[in-house]
């Protein structure tokens, strides 16, 4: 290991580093210098362990003793536990707690990655950050969530905390979001699969500029106290927008379809993952976006990466080859 990415004050203990969105925060914190201390109950793919400065930690994530050994060291530790959307009234609460008292044991600065399910299927249009927006925990994941944060509010100032909430994901590798289980699941027949309407803005968030955004947070660890609630405003995209973006990338027009909500509602009581899908749907139903402001004053500006390059490249991540387009393109903001 390189001595030089092995300084004290630069070291992250990230749980669940084998999932999607931790597979971004390895690579994205070993690009800028941190020792990276990887939890993953399986190996990491060849490409990410042999990243400098990843010491892989395999164990399972409500080993608190083996985290606690393994994370020594860690200035901040980062939950990117994320289990099955089914297994969320078993895991969720357990696999927090387990990061929480760890946090506490290491005296590392606890970062979790947020989303927007807190505001219940009534959210409003602009959802402001450290509470500034009601929650409403009349979704059964928005109670789960609300839950979480507030054990680690609770726990404040023994505990140092961050939520960092983002919309949903697009991007990096892997595979498990509407991005690629609903858009492009079809566009090699010449679709996009819109799962609410072409005119509603939705938030989105590009995983490489998240895992960027999580690597600045972490840079100040040393000056955050309590427990803070930020959010990564990301890309707020009407469906329009991003088809749009979708046929600059494919090179060719797309037709719009939708989303078959009703085939999914009558299976949902008998198809546990449709059911957990089916409870999502007002994501799509319900217009927003997610003020920075508050990020923007403790980092600066949040990594942007330009929309058509973020769909190209989520494309490629995905192993969907485009076919021939012209070489000049519209790159859109």
């Amino acid at each position: 290991m390189n001595p030089s990415l092995s300084s004290p004050n630069k070291t992250v203990l990230i749980l669940g580093a084998a999932g999607r969105l931790g597979l971004c925060l390895v690579q994205a914190f070993s690009s800028a210098g941190w020792q990276v201390l990887a939890q993953a109950r399986k190996p990491l793919p060849p490409k990410f362990a042999a990243l400098a400065g990843v010491q892989a930690l395999h164990c399972d994530a409500l080993d608190r003793e083996a985290l606690r050994i393994g994370g020594q060291g860690a200035q901040v530790l980062i939950n990117a536990l994320n289990p099955p959307y089914t297994e969320w009234d078993e895991l969720l609460l357990p696999l927090a707690a387990a990061a929480q008292d760890t946090a506490l044991a290491l005296n590392a600065l606890l970062i979790l990655p947020g989303n927007v399910y807190n505001f219940g299927n009534q959210l409003p249009a602009l959802l402001l950050e450290q509470g500034r927006t009601a929650e409403q925990a009349n979704t059964p994941k928005a109670g789960l969530r609300i839950e979480l944060e507030a054990r680690m509010a609770a726990a404040a100032p023994q505990l140092r905390s961050v939520v960092l909430r983002a919309g949903d994901f697009f991007g990096g590798p892997g595979r498990g979001s509407w991005f690629d289980l609903a858009l492009v699941s079809r566009i090699h027949k010449g679709q996009v699969v819109h799962p609410g309407p072409l005119d509603l803005p939705h938030a989105w968030a590009y995983l490489p500029d998240l895992a960027d955004c999580f690597v600045r947070v972490a840079e100040h660890h040393a000056e955050i106290s309590g427990h803070q609630r930020l959010h990564f405003s990301g890309h707020t995209l009407e469906g329009q927008v991003l088809h749009q973006a979708l046929e600059q990338a494919w090179g060719r027009p797309l037709q719009a379809s939708r989303l078959p909500w009703g085939l999914i509602r009558l299976g949902a009581p008998f198809v546990a993952s449709w059911r957990a899908i089916a409870e999502m749907r007002y994501l799509w139903q319900r217009p927003h976006r997610l003020d920075d402001r508050e990020l923007r004053e403790l980092i600066g500006e949040p990594p942007h990466t330009p929309l058509l390059k973020a769909v190209q490249d989520s494309l490629q991540a995905l192993g969907i080859n485009t076919p021939t387009r012209p070489a000049a393109q519209e790159v859109l903001a």
